[in-house]
């Protein structure tokens, strides 16, 4: 899918249609658990087609966008504007192809809790600090968060039709 990074945005913030981030970041991990328990790791790996992700790509894919996410969020806090470099999200997929899913998901839900906790931590004007990204410009704590909410939203709808009975 060839996107601009604002119609990538628009996508993605589409997905949250008004729900609370914050309830939605909550929730991801514990979905995800479900979503995958008891599968089979052929099933979790294998891929609906060639250029799509299987489950245990996704979930990896997740858990690395967690981490990025910790970091940009971080850096912004300690500098307001800071520049934010985007990252290559098919480079770093090269190495899913035979991700495990539970390191993975452990992976996520600890990064997950400990930016929950920093999150509900900010004061209102923590909210507002941005950081100037390579592709997407001038993003705000809130704009970032929001972003992560819906990205969540998009991969499990991804998973759950990866998953859904044929």
């Amino acid at each position: 899918m060839n996107e601009t990074p604002q119609q990538y945005m628009q996508r993605i913030q589409g997905h949250l249609a008004g729900a609370d981030p914050l309830v939605v970041l909550e929730a991801t991990a514990d979905r995800l658990a479900r979503v995958v328990q008891g599968k089979s790791s052929d099933i979790l790996h294998r891929r609906p087609s060639p250029e799509r992700w299987s489950v245990a790509e996704i979930v990896m894919h997740l858990a690395e966008a967690e981490l990025v996410i910790a970091y940009r969020v971080r850096i912004i806090l300690e500098k307001n504007g800071v520049p934010i470099p985007a990252f290559d999200q098919d480079v770093w997929a090269r190495r899913y192809r035979d991700a495990q899913i539970k390191p993975a998901l452990e992976m996520h839900r600890g990064l997950r809790q400990a930016n929950l906790a920093l999150y509900r931590s900010f004061s209102p004007e923590q909210w507002e600090q941005y950081g100037m990204h390579s592709e997407r410009g001038k993003e705000s704590i809130r704009q970032i968060v929001n972003l992560a909410a819906g990205h969540d939203l998009n991969h499990m709808k991804q998973i759950e039709e990866i998953l859904a009975p044929s």
